[in-house]
């Protein structure tokens, strides 16, 4: 199969500011497969977590480096391609962007979207969650404005683990509130909190009716979370420090849910492996999202009839994604009838 590989740049409407750090562009990569004729199509996007980071230059070199190395390999030879992915410590990111590119050749050389030859049902897809970053108190509350004017919104996720301390925390999480009364809330800390604050915000956070929290504490203090799950009253999901389904069994007991992402987890293969490893544990699932494109999320939302919750919304906040998939209906990102992805090139398709 012949791999080729192209650059792009999305750029935010508006900037998210996590407790990590603010973004307003990324430059992506869009790989494109082909074989017998026909064309696969994958995203890697960059990220970081921590010591974890994926940037734009080590995707992309580790795409070159792979490119004569397959070129003899079928997109139906899985398991031996797999193989080498694991022998050459291929970034996760890279795998998510060539295994969703290998499923949507599988999609278009049978002529079925995805969903459709996982056998799943899309009627059962939640809406999915949109983001309100760290901002001051009127800039949270001009944000879920803008979210509110935009579409249809069910459920929003608003960033916290402000660097300012907890009662900036508070003050954000208020104004929001009282600019979208009646809709539901959950928080993401991404790591801000320390174990005493983490216990404190679960507990004043469960009085204002809050769903759930993600990644109270940074990664690398996971055993601290058993002591704030038997003080928390809300399910604790955990997004930094859940990459893989080797991770979920350590993580099982300390825990109610994991956030999945394509390109921690590295791509469609592996989002069904945690999936039914999760639910073994009994865990709750919910899907997530970098910076990615219309295509990565619309091959997220091909799975998304498996997740209790859904957060697939960056796509959503690009002044110039280049690609139109999933449909945008009753605020859930809906997978098409088109074959495999159902992704289409159309530039500025927003």
């Amino acid at each position: 199969m012949k791999i080729q590989v192209k650059l792009f740049t999305v750029n935010k409407r508006f900037p998210l500011t996590i407790s990590r750090g603010t973004t307003a562009q990324s430059t992506n990569i869009w790989v494109k497969i082909s074989h017998d004729g026909i064309e696969g199509w994958g995203e890697a996007s960059p990220f970081g977590v921590g010591t974890h980071g994926q940037s734009t230059e080590v995707i992309t070199n580790n795409l070159q480096q792979l490119v004569p190395i397959l070129d003899k390999y079928s997109p139906l030879q899985r398991q031996e391609i797999e193989e080498i992915f694991t022998l050459q410590q291929v970034p996760s990111s890279v795998r998510a962007a060539l295994d969703m590119a290998m499923y949507d050749w599988l999609g278009k050389r049978v002529g079925l979207p995805l969903w459709q030859i996982w056998g799943l049902n899309r009627d059962v897809i939640v809406p999915t969650s949109v983001t309100i970053g760290i901002n001051s108190p009127e800039g949270a509350r001009e944000r879920a404005r803008k979210w509110l004017e935009f579409m249809d919104v069910r459920l929003l996720k608003v960033k916290l683990g402000n660097p300012d301390g907890i009662d900036a925390d508070q003050k954000m999480l208020l104004a929001v509130q009282q600019e979208a009364p009646g809709l539901d809330l959950f928080v993401d800390a991404n790591g801000g909190w320390n174990l005493e604050d983490a216990v404190y915000m679960c507990n004043w956070l469960a009085n204002l009716g809050i769903k759930y929290v993600e990644q109270p504490l940074p990664r690398g203090e996971e055993t601290s979370l058993l002591g704030l799950k038997e003080k928390s009253p809300l399910p604790i999901f955990v997004d930094e420090s859940c990459f893989t389904s080797t991770d979920i069994p350590h993580l099982a007991k300390y825990v109610d849910g994991i956030n999945i992402k394509l390109m921690k987890s590295g791509g469609l293969s592996e989002v069904m492996r945690m999936v039914h490893t999760a639910r073994a544990y009994g865990l709750q699932v919910m899907f997530g999202c970098y910076s990615d494109s219309t295509l990565a999320n619309t091959a997220a939302a091909q799975l998304a009839p498996l997740a209790d919750y859904l957060d697939l919304d960056s796509h959503l906040n690009l002044s110039d994604d280049p690609f139109k998939g999933a449909l945008l209906q009753e605020g859930r990102i809906l997978p098409n009838n088109l074959p495999g992805l159902g992704v289409e090139y159309s530039a500025f398709a927003t």
